[in-house]
């Protein structure tokens, strides 16, 4: 990568950087450094800036005409988290002769930003003297994201496990110290609420599988063939035979419908959800629209379209972007607020697409459409 050439400090005096061998070739070598996505600093043999790149300017606030011919330790002046200057302590140029790399680590910029820092020493020969520092940067606040997030998951999950725990602990303790005192009807009523809390524990614990999953991109999709409008058929008489009244649904399906291959456990999990958002956070009539829609996949031409309308008080605008994230909550009615995002997982690991936005009736409106993805010995 062509990333340093002849500079001109502030003072107008001319910095050449030590000759890089072997250069690269073809598209390689003409990459500007301005185009990576994380910082580059390059110091010659001398510890001199010669290159500074546009992504080092935005992390550290420096400037590159300020820091170019400049000495390391003064354009880029990095401190540990105890308050030690970096580069008198890590000593790149007189150190010792067998380093070749300082591992990623956090070091504070004056005021007190956090970086993500690590170093490569360039030796012309093994226990040479170092000709070029390359020095890699990189903003905490990503980091700092993800670090939230899982905190917040922790927490999240803490909160949701105590409430059941306790009352299957509290529950099957009771009945073990006093299991003659009570009736049968009081046993089954407590027993009763165990077996529900047990569930409970168990969902999440399934939602946590699912969720590690699909951040870590090893979401599984067996593929069949699935009957869409059986599936949502299913899910509409599990809620009526919960007391739901028939009359709140309303199932549209327009055929024919493109033959639709996907996991259909995966789809099952999808469809409940929505459904069970539109029940209890939505009003009126839930309508389940299946209609035949273009493959958002490209390469494909049809695909499978399921749209879930309520006519409740719907989204606010506001939270439209936050529907799919984790932990966002539609009302105060209970949920670990993971499951749209649960659900948004499945959705793309078919290769599908959704979205969400203001159904006709003034409520909420969900729409994910699959496509149909026939295995290639069928097509």
């Amino acid at each position: 990568m062509s990333v340093v050439g002849t500079s001109t400090a502030p003072d107008g005096r001319e910095v050449r950087p030590a000759p890089v061998p072997p250069p690269l070739s073809g598209e390689a070598a003409a990459i500007d450094p301005d185009q990576l996505p994380d910082g580059l600093v390059v110091a010659d043999e001398h510890g001199r800036v010669v290159c500074f790149n546009a992504a080092a300017t935005r992390v550290t606030a420096v400037r590159a005409a300020d820091a170019l011919g400049e000495p390391l330790e003064k354009a880029l002046p990095l401190e540990d988290l105890e308050g030690r200057r970096w580069w008198q302590l890590t000593d790149p140029y007189g150190g010792l002769a067998i380093r070749v790399r300082q591992p990623e680590r956090n070091l504070l910029l004056p005021g007190g930003r956090e970086v993500l820092v690590s170093a490569r020493y360039v030796r012309a020969e093994p226990l040479g003297p170092v000709q070029r520092l390359v020095v890699t940067l990189r903003d905490t606040e990503a980091r700092h994201r993800t670090e939230r997030s899982h905190a917040e998951l922790i927490a999240t999950v803490a909160h949701e496990l105590r409430s059941p725990l306790t009352s299957v602990k509290g529950f099957t303790a009771t009945l073990l110290a006093k299991w003659e005192r009570f009736t049968d009807d009081q046993k089954r009523l407590m027993l009763e609420t165990v077996d529900a809390d047990a569930d409970r524990v168990t969902r999440l614990i399934a939602e946590l599988l699912d969720i590690s999953r699909i951040d870590s991109g090893r979401l599984e999709v067996r593929r069949q063939p699935v009957d869409i409008g059986a599936a949502v058929g299913r899910h509409i008489q599990a809620h009526v035979a919960a007391g739901q009244a028939a009359d709140r649904f309303l199932l549209r399906v327009e055929n024919p419908l493109p033959g639709l291959w996907a996991d259909p456990d995966k789809v099952d999990q999808v469809l409940s959800n929505l459904l069970e958002n539109a029940v209890r956070h939505g009003a009126g009539t839930v309508t389940i629209d299946v209609t035949p829609s273009p493959s958002p996949r490209e390469g494909e031409e049809t695909g499978t379209s399921v749209t879930v309308s309520d006519e409740g008080p719907g989204i606010p605008e506001e939270s439209m972007n936050r529907v799919f994230t984790r932990f966002w909550r539609g009302s105060k009615r209970g949920g670990t607020g993971l499951g749209l995002y649960i659900v948004k997982g499945i959705v793309e690991a078919h290769g599908g697409s959704i979205t969400v936005g203001r159904a006709p009736g003034g409520g909420a409106q969900f729409r994910f459409t699959l496509p149909v993805s026939t295995p290639a010995y069928l097509a």
